[in-house]
């Protein structure tokens, strides 16, 4: 079900600066991030896709009694009491061989040799490990312990049962999770396609980063940071290069990625400046709406979000920090929803640890800040240590290990205070 109506009105130039929360940016985003159509792939393909139907089990699985260690097939009640002073005999009649159906019924007072992951035989309940027996070499098993009913059994349906669900609709597919469905004989799943994020780099400053800057100049820096992050955020990159401090050329490269992209992020021309002309652009296109121009956030508060030819354009800062952090926060979130997770867990940080501060933080109330930290642990505790660096540093992120969110009514962290640390 569509998340958002494409059709949109233009936006008044008024709309520039339009702060909201962070509560309300995401809110937002959620409300406004169309999902991609499903295609059906190989189960093989799938890792870090989304399921776009829900999941069920067609077969029971294991679908036979399965032996879970090396040993030997019995039926419990022969070794009830066996000890190793007080061993039990039994008959070794044969071996299970691996990948075919053991038919042979074991009888009273017998026993059959099997393996890891092998069939137990009709007339079984139960396996004895192999370190608590002995061959004696007349064909007689030396049993010196006993076994209850099912004991080292993966019995049938007991992993998964036919008719069981396996996952759910917007379930984001990983390793154990191929493995999974490969056993239930699950050779295709329908997931919804990777979002196509169209990255626009703008700034006269910027050169590759091949090239020697001159005074004045900057490497591009947010561009290959970016397309990293986008990429693990599920996407997919169309990159539309650095676009000059031109109207003309930047118009003309937003609307190459609306035409290409199913969402359009832009690097740099967000906040309020003579040369900064973003929203105006954006808003110049057919079905336009500015949802912010601003988040109470820091580092990232000229942030851009908003509609264009009835698609999602976010507007990032120039400063790598703020891009980045801003990225992390709300950018990756809007890919991840496009591709099919909900809200709740695209917006849920996937690595966060607690810690201790080791010197106070000072905050602005009215914003939301997040602090760079590095951790370091001793005696079982984290301490987590500023990181100082302001915005246009990409070396103050380089250096932490994570960021410490200070809610907006608070005026900074104290000292000793329990913290959680989201991990980048």
């Amino acid at each position: 079900m569509p998340r958002a109506s494409a059709a949109v009105a233009p936006a008044p130039v008024k709309a520039f600066f339009r702060v909201v929360s962070c509560s309300d940016a995401q809110a937002q985003l959620a409300a406004f991030a169309p999902l991609t159509p499903s295609e059906t792939i190989p189960v093989l393909n799938a890792d870090g896709r989304v399921l776009a139907k829900a999941l069920r089990s067609s077969v029971h699985l294991p679908h036979f009694n399965r032996a879970n260690m090396d040993g030997y097939a019995v039926r419990a009640q022969d070794t009830f009491g066996a000890s190793p002073s007080l061993p039990t005999y039994l008959k070794l009649v044969g071996v299970i061989e691996m990948g075919q159906e053991a038919k042979r019924r074991l009888k009273k007072g017998e026993t059959m040799r099997i393996s890891t992951g092998g069939m137990l035989p009709p007339g079984a309940n139960s396996m004895v490990m192999v370190e608590y027996t002995e061959e004696m070499g007349d064909g007689t098993i030396e049993v010196q312990r006993s076994v209850s009913p099912w004991e080292n059994i993966l019995r049938v349906g007991e992993d998964i049962k036919k008719g069981a669900p396996i996952f759910p609709a917007g379930r984001r597919l990983h390793a154990q999770d191929i493995g999974a469905l490969t056993g239930v004989g699950i050779a295709k799943v329908t997931v919804y396609r990777r979002p196509v994020v169209g990255l626009i780099s703008t700034g006269d400053e910027i050169v590759p980063p091949e090239k020697t800057p001159k005074p004045g100049q900057i490497r591009n820096v947010n561009q290959y940071s970016l397309r990293a992050m986008i990429a693990q955020a599920g996407g997919e990159v169309c990159d539309l290069g650095v676009v000059k401090d031109d109207r003309q050329a930047f118009e003309k490269a937003l609307a190459q990625a609306l035409k290409k992209a199913d969402v359009v992020m832009i690097s740099g021309g967000s906040s309020v400046g003579t040369k900064d002309m973003a929203v105006e652009v954006i808003c110049s296109f057919p079905r336009s709406e500015l949802f912010f121009h601003g988040i109470s956030i820091a580092p990232g508060k000229p942030t851009i979000f908003a509609a264009a030819a009835g698609k999602p354009v976010m507007g990032l800062p120039g400063h790598p920090v703020s891009a980045l952090v801003v990225f992390s926060l709300f950018g990756m979130p809007l890919v991840r929803m496009m591709g099919g997770e909900s809200a709740q867990v695209a917006f849920t940080p996937a690595r966060t640890t607690r810690a201790r501060l080791s010197q106070n933080i000072p905050s602005a109330p009215g914003r939301e800040d997040y602090a760079r930290v590095t951790l370091s642990g001793a005696n079982g505790s984290l301490a987590a240590d500023p990181v100082p660096g302001k915005s246009g540093a990409i070396f103050s992120l380089v250096r932490a290990d994570g960021m410490v969110r200070i809610p907006h009514n608070a005026e900074g962290k104290e000292a000793g205070e329990e913290v959680e640390v989201i991990l980048f």
